[in-house]
């Protein structure tokens, strides 16, 4: 808010206490004539009736928690009626703050009531003490924000052009990188490498067939011969238990002669 005066205003905080032609002065000059309307008073910027207060306040130590109503609302009163001359639109917001302290300080005259149930009767200040703290706390929560790095105010974003090159650059490959390569491979490919079992059915009645033929017409046959190894283990084995198979059925006939000499296989005999 400003207001013209002529006489010399006092420096508040160390704050430009006037503006000429809207330059900040700190101090009056001695010799130089002002005309009424070219000086006005620098007041402090306010954010509302709560700000105000809250400012009036603190620059006194005031224990906002046992407000001295009678100077804080004196104190008040003076401000308002310096703006009201001015600007009655921003003055009734504040001549709004400046009944509820009338109020409050015409209440703290009267005799105190006791609430209901209450061991101390309620002090009138209480919701004004309750709405100044929540302001005050937002208001310094609002400047650790605006202290922080702001984008574009404090902070610019950094850009650099880097011109690429299209010319395609291929790296030079020695002799001893690609055999180490090549070796690289090998190694995997025998770390994957996979072993197959395939499943071969075979009949051991079938295989006791084959033998029986084999037998047939032969008086003996050593027990070797009825054997093919170039066929494989499997077809070994399936061999021997079509073998064991007809012995155990009495078809065939296992001689030995002695211990450790030959095995021979005959078919059995059967009377006519």
């Amino acid at each position: 808010m400003q207001t013209a005066t002529d006489a010399p205003p006092e420096v508040v905080d160390q704050v430009a206490l006037a503006r000429l032609y809207g330059e900040p002065l700190f101090a009056l000059p001695q010799d130089l004539y002002i005309p009424p309307d070219a000086l006005e008073v620098f007041l402090e910027a306010f954010e509302g009736p709560l700000d105000l207060l809250l400012y009036l306040i603190r620059k006194q130590n005031f224990n906002i928690l046992d407000i001295p109503m009678v100077d804080v609302t004196r104190q008040y009163l003076g401000y308002v009626e310096e703006i009201r001359s001015r600007n009655l639109e921003l003055a009734a917001e504040y001549l709004l703050m400046a009944a509820l302290l009338i109020e409050i300080k015409s209440r703290m005259l009267l005799p105190p009531r006791r609430q209901e149930g209450a061991a101390e009767p309620e002090d009138p200040r209480a919701e004004l003490v309750r709405r100044l703290l929540e302001y005050e706390q937002m208001k310094l929560a609002g400047q650790q924000l605006h202290a922080l790095p702001q984008f574009g105010r404090d902070v610019l974003a950094a850009r650099v052009h880097i011109e690429q090159s299209r010319l395609l650059r291929l790296p030079d490959v020695e002799a001893g990188e690609l055999q180490q390569a090549w070796a690289d491979i090998l190694r995997r490919a025998r770390l994957v490498q996979h072993h197959r079992i395939t499943r071969e059915e075979l009949s051991v009645r079938e295989y006791m067939s084959h033998v029986l033929k084999r037998l047939q017409g032969r008086r003996f046959t050593p027990f070797e011969d009825l054997f093919e190894p170039a066929r494989g283990s499997t077809v070994l084995v399936v061999t021997f238990i079509a073998l064991l198979e007809l012995a155990k059925e009495t078809l065939v006939e296992i001689t030995q002669a002695e211990a450790f000499a030959p095995i021979y296989v005959r078919l059995a005999y059967t009377p006519a």
